[in-house]
């Protein structure tokens, strides 16, 4: 009897030890999930964004067209060659020199010139005392003849003369004037208004005909030529307008279709469209800075304008599968996915149409970066006390 009660009690401890340890097990279990969820619940925080970090998605009158690119060229250039062999002497002008046109850049060296044109200038006034010669005796043999002392063979022969010895003088006449151009040559002058580009001859260097010495670019008018498909070339027009962005400026510039090339190119069948660009800086007149000759441009040539529903490209973003824009409704970050339309240029911003946003909605730009869904806003108040944009409410799909 003893022994069942001691069972009994034993069962008993056994039990209540093992109920304490699944109990402080599930306890330790609910401890770890809840430990877990709230690891896993993301802290969505707040973040504050100034009224510049945001955009509204509104109609715009968007510009669309084609993409364009190249560099610029001076519609003026001119390349200055040596005209007449010799030293080079006097060029004092370098790259960034601003000269004007007729401004002497350089001569080459002239003594051998001016002695060619003197030794010209002799022989032209020896043929010219031979004409006055064989004048003279044409002159007696004429009066001869009238008298009849000689015969008329002998009048045509003094003739024959003084028609050879007249035709003599002139070649010398016109070798005195090629020899007086080549010494005009020795002097190099500017034939436009501009700055030099390039300093391609060193003075006392000797020099051939035609050896290039300077280049000057005349930078108040820039041009680009784009290359254009045959089927995107037919949609262009001499007028149309483009918004250039320059490489090393960030300030856009408007181009304007100047002329457009009859033919297409050999091979790749592409048409050349010339745009044309008023470069105010390059004068010192205007605050606008100045563009240069080689510079590379990109840009939107707009060939049709629409009024849509747009917000900037760089404020959509394409991390998920679909693309989408980072709202702000009811002061918290909600991603609102967009279908994309066409895209163009809204004064110097590239913008995309949207569908599926409302007219007015706040969107974060894309300079911002990713932001949580969820994640809290809060809008720095300007500096002037201007309200900061209000989040907007729950935004209704457009059409």
């Amino acid at each position: 009897m003893k022994r069942w009660i001691k069972w009994t009690v034993a069962l008993v401890v056994v039990l209540l030890i093992a109920g304490g340890v699944l109990r402080a097990l599930s306890a330790r279990k609910a401890q770890q999930q809840a430990l877990a969820a709230s690891s896993a619940a993301p802290d969505m925080g707040t973040v504050e964004l100034a009224a510049t970090d945001v955009v509204k998605a509104q109609e715009r009158e968007v510009v669309q067209g084609l993409p364009v690119s190249g560099s610029l060229k001076a519609i003026n250039s001119a390349l200055i060659k040596a005209r007449v062999a010799g030293e080079l002497q006097g060029l004092a002008v370098r790259e960034g020199d601003v000269v004007k046109a007729g401004q002497v850049i350089a001569r080459i060296d002239a003594a051998e010139y001016q002695s060619r044109v003197r030794q010209a200038k002799e022989q032209a006034e020896s043929a010219k005392a031979q004409v006055d010669v064989v004048q003279r005796q044409y002159d007696n043999n004429k009066a001869l003849v009238d008298q009849g002392f000689i015969s008329k063979t002998a009048l045509d022969t003094s003739l024959a003369n003084l028609n050879a010895a007249q035709s003599t003088y002139k070649a010398a006449i016109a070798a005195t004037e090629v020899a007086t151009k080549s010494l005009d040559d020795t002097v190099l002058k500017a034939p436009i208004s501009g700055q030099v580009s390039q300093r391609l001859a060193q003075p006392g260097e000797r020099v051939a005909i035609d050896t290039k010495i300077v280049e000057i670019v005349d930078l108040s008018r820039l041009e680009l030529e784009a290359t254009l498909s045959a089927n995107d070339s037919m949609d262009v027009r001499v007028g149309q307008s483009a918004q250039l962005q320059i490489e090393g400026s960030r300030q856009p510039v408007t181009a304007v279709v100047a002329r457009i090339n009859p033919s297409a190119q050999a091979g790749s069948r592409s048409v050349l469209a010339y745009l044309t660009i008023d470069n105010p800086g390059a004068t010192g007149e205007s605050n606008a800075p100045p563009l240069r000759h080689g510079l590379f441009a990109q840009g939107t040539l707009g060939t049709a304008r629409a009024s849509l529903l747009s917000v900037p490209v760089s404020a959509v973003r394409t991390d998920k599968p679909t693309p989408y824009v980072q709202a702000v409704e009811n002061g918290v970050v909600v991603h609102k996915s967009v279908e994309l339309g066409a895209r163009g240029a809204a004064g110097s911003d590239a913008v995309v149409a949207v569908k599926g946003l409302a007219d007015g909605a706040v969107i974060v730009r894309g300079e911002i970066g990713a932001l949580r869904e969820g994640t809290k806003v809060r809008f720095t108040q300007l500096a002037s006390g201007a309200p900061a944009p209000a989040a907007s409410a729950p935004a209704k799909p457009a059409p």
